[in-house]
């Protein structure tokens, strides 16, 4: 029989957590869950840049809220620019490469928007704050 990870309502959902802001390896986590995500994109030319933020939050989704939060919102906004950016490949493959003219311009836009946001989203987690993307679809929380 599997037991309920969530406490009854009164407890606090994150026993080990400290109040106030996150410190040490919670920190450090919440900037590898920002950018191991463009990381990610350059090794595999655009098309895992969800992977990093993913691992982190299932290997820290219990531990603390801030990593929790930080790495699934990377989740969610890398997850929603790579469809954008699958959905303009399927655009160019339609128009028989026609689509190259507004696909090109859109790609080096997704690329400047993921390079702002991570590194907004690193300074943000470098003084211990949380920060939340744009263009989400949250699929994790």
């Amino acid at each position: 029989m599997s037991q309920n990870p969530y406490p009854p309502s009164g407890q606090q959902p994150y026993p080990n957590q400290p109040a106030g802001r996150p410190q040490g390896e919670e920190r450090t986590m919440m900037l590898l869950a920002h950018l191991s995500a463009p990381v990610a994109m350059l090794i595999s030319v655009g098309w895992l840049p969800f992977l990093g933020p993913l691992l982190i939050w299932l290997f820290y989704k219990d531990r603390s809220a801030a990593v929790r939060t930080a790495s699934a919102g990377a989740f969610n906004f890398n997850l929603s620019l790579t469809i954008a950016s699958v959905l303009l490949w399927i655009s160019v493959i339609f128009t028989l490469g026609l689509g190259f003219l507004w696909a090109i311009p859109g790609w080096i836009l997704l690329f400047v928007i993921q390079l702002f946001c991570h590194i907004k989203g690193a300074v943000r987690a470098s003084n211990g704050e949380t920060y939340t993307y744009p263009f989400q679809l949250r699929l994790l929380s």
